[in-house]
């Protein structure tokens, strides 16, 4: 077993692990517990109680964080020669078509999301074998395929957050950083809390959500109350 560090003890002790905390002790615990020297991000793990094989039980879906999630988002725009000063003045990182296709195709991926339009997705199809994998596909239903280009990266840039489970009925997001006050960190987490429980498959039975942890990038996870959100 690897040896724990003198403030990975500390944090070891500080945490219960059968307890079930509030999401608002939690918060305030996760901000204790980590002492990295770099600006750790806050995750949440939601556990739920689906099948997430059968395509009735898929959970997917967009949340706008009140508060972002305090990383820096890179974006592409692959748009039409009209949409490319729209795409820049609302803050893109990069933007084009037949160029960025053309090294994505020879293996460029270096950034966080997509955005495209209606119009040239013949040539972003094209692209599937190597953005699906990577999570990079654009899609209508993420917001990522539109015609309102300008108001999807600043939606993006702003915290909007694409999730979806996993093969073993588990959505992982990131909510924001150690830096945040821990009232920010409640908020970001109730509002995605809320939008998995409006996604609720009607083919789903008994609990929704099994359970939950918080945890930063180098912390243990500590176990939330679902019951305890508003507290």
């Amino acid at each position: 077993m690897t040896k724990l560090t003198k403030s990975q003890k500390l944090a070891v002790e500080k945490l219960d692990k059968n307890k079930l905390y509030t999401l608002t002790e939690a918060s305030s615990l996760v901000k204790e517990i980590t002492k990295t020297k770099f600006d750790a991000s806050i995750d949440l793990d939601v556990r739920l109680g689906i099948d997430p094989r059968k395509s009735n039980q898929m959970v997917r879906g967009v949340v706008s964080l009140p508060h972002g999630t305090g990383k820096l988002t890179r974006v592409l725009v692959l748009c039409s020669p009209d949409k490319e000063a729209e795409a820049t003045s609302a803050g893109a990182d990069y933007v084009g078509l037949d160029d960025y296709v053309e090294k994505i195709k020879a293996g460029w991926t270096d950034v966080d999301v997509i955005i495209t339009m209606p119009s040239v997705m013949g040539k972003v199809g094209q692209l599937g074998r190597i953005l699906g994998p990577r999570g990079l596909m654009p899609n209508p239903k993420s917001g990522t395929v539109t015609m309102e280009i300008g108001k999807a990266v600043k939606e993006v840039k702003q915290g909007k957050i694409d999730f979806k489970v996993d093969k073993s009925g588990i959505i992982h997001t990131s909510i924001g950083k150690v830096s945040f006050e821990a009232q920010k960190i409640v908020e970001n987490a109730r509002e995605f809390i809320h939008m998995v429980n409006k996604l609720k498959p009607a083919a789903a039975k008994g609990t929704y959500i099994k359970s939950m942890f918080l945890s930063s990038t180098m912390s243990p996870g500590i176990k939330i109350d679902p019951k305890g959100l508003d507290d």
